[in-house]
């Protein structure tokens, strides 16, 4: 058992058999009364996202995953499939499991697949990858006091906030965890 006051962003745990990881964490005290901790976590056999509330004293189950790499081979409808490099073995994950995740994915990329008891049930992405610019507005000079951001599409498909000076055929990092622009390939 771990109190709930250890759970952190990507911490995972047990409650009613159901396994979840943190994607927020928010701790908060007010007047005389105990603390409140709110977590927002994921479900990672189903994928559903829930606000979860506990007092400051709480326990809950710790889950205990593991990670290993995998590489991603192909999409077949709403399946993803991953094959463990070493072994050559091949498992599927749902796309409603990954959810925003499955965007990022490209052939050959190796990613940690976390599994429960031998169970793949959610990716791991790096947290920064290398995408190509399909196409994006010409950039448009004037004001620049400050940073101005034209959109972008990504050879993937996401639509990404790039600065002016980024032209199409350009490959650019893009941040996982929040979809955003971190800089120009050097």
């Amino acid at each position: 058992m771990v109190p709930v006051t250890h759970l952190r962003a990507g911490s995972t745990f047990e409650d009613n058999n159901q396994p979840y990881i943190v994607l927020k964490y928010e701790h908060t005290k007010m007047g005389r009364g105990t603390a409140t901790i709110k977590v927002k976590a994921r479900n990672l056999k189903t994928g559903t996202i829930i606000e979860k509330s506990f007092v400051s004293g709480a326990r809950v189950e710790e889950v205990s995953l593991v990670k290993r790499k995998n590489q991603f081979l192909y999409q077949k409808g709403k399946e993803y499939f991953f094959m463990n490099p070493k072994t050559f073995e091949q498992f599927s994950i749902s796309e409603d499991v990954l959810g925003y995740q499955a965007k990022f994915l490209s052939e050959g990329i190796e990613v940690d697949l976390l599994f429960l008891e031998d169970t793949p049930i959610d990716i791991e992405l790096p947290p920064k990858l290398e995408f190509k610019v399909a196409e994006t507005d010409p950039g448009v000079k004037g004001n620049s006091a400050t940073n101005i951001f034209k959109s972008a599409i990504l050879e993937n498909g996401i639509s990404v906030k790039v600065p002016l000076f980024i032209k199409a055929g350009e490959k650019i990092w893009v941040d996982t965890r929040n979809g955003e622009y971190v800089e120009r390939v050097k």
